[in-house]
């Protein structure tokens, strides 16, 4: 009988560990929410170890066609209508910046482009993609020229939000936001290159008009982005060359994927569409 008993307690003993919920998450562990949706991270953050950005140059304002994606208008986020602009000419605007950081880093922007947080880019709401913008701190004055190719932010009072590397150069990193001003800049279609108009905005057809010139898919952070993006474009260029090409930024290298040379008089307008419809963001011409 007693013999019985004991069996019978530590069947209970059994039951009770096994039905015991399961370990919480260990001190200075992250206990992972059950849907984070297309990011890793639940809350945005700084980078643990950035490299040091305080010279990473302004971006280049160039004359660029608007991307097949991330232009549509209007689109809702939150509920919210907006509607974006027909072009940036006369844009300028004050009010309020943030940035973005680490859980964006490494995902595709609004017009298809990788979002690296150690470049000079930006998200506006309504702005055309891609726009070159001169972004003011008006409490230090201090003032960056930054890439627009996102969306964003959509938070009330906010204008803008930077990429870590402006948001550094303008001293509003630690605070989160800063007053600014926002000043388009807009140019006109270098004189080498003839865009005409088949009905994609601004015209996407491209010639050719010396020889030498690359068409650049986009600058990488890390040489395995690249390779990456260079083996998906080797799937759909047949008969160009498509490499990468290394360039010393500051304390760290960029890594370019171009395809080309291109020879003079190429079209390149089916070879743009078929690269953005894969997207590989809006290619653009380069001379070396």
């Amino acid at each position: 009988m007693i013999r019985i008993l004991i069996i019978g307690l530590l069947a209970i003993v059994v039951l009770v560990g096994c039905s015991t919920p399961a370990e919480k998450p260990k001190v200075g562990e992250v206990e992972k929410p059950a849907n984070t949706g297309r990011y890793s991270m639940l809350h945005d953050r700084m980078p643990k170890n950035p490299p040091d950005v305080s010279r990473v140059p302004d971006a280049q304002p160039r004359f660029e066609p608007y991307s097949r994606s991330g232009n549509f208008s209007p689109y809702q986020v939150f509920g919210q209508t907006y509607h974006v602009m027909p072009t940036s000419q006369g844009y300028r605007e004050q009010g309020y910046a943030s940035w973005y950081g680490e859980k964006f880093h490494g995902h595709l922007t609004s017009n298809g482009e990788v979002y690296d947080m150690y470049e000079m880019t930006a998200a506006h709401k309504s702005l055309p993609l891609p726009t070159y913008a001169r972004v003011t701190n008006l409490e230090n004055g201090r003032e960056v020229i930054v890439r627009i190719n996102d969306r964003g932010p959509f938070h009330e009072g906010r204008i803008i939000d930077l990429s870590y590397a402006a948001a550094y150069r303008l001293d509003i990193v630690r605070t989160g936001t800063g007053r600014v001003e926002v000043e388009a800049i807009t140019l006109e279609p270098q004189p080498e290159i003839q865009f005409t108009s088949t009905g994609a905005p601004r015209g996407m057809s491209t010639v050719v008009s010396r020889d030498n010139s690359f068409l650049q898919i986009g600058a990488y952070s890390t040489e395995e982005t690249a390779r990456q993006v260079q083996q998906r474009v080797r799937s759909l260029v047949k008969d160009l060359p498509v490499v990468i090409r290394p360039s010393a930024q500051s304390s760290r290298t960029l890594y370019r994927v171009q395809v080309g040379p291109l020879q003079r008089q190429t079209t390149l307008d089916s070879l743009i569409a078929a690269l953005e419809a894969a997207g590989l963001g809006s290619p653009h011409l380069v001379d070396l």
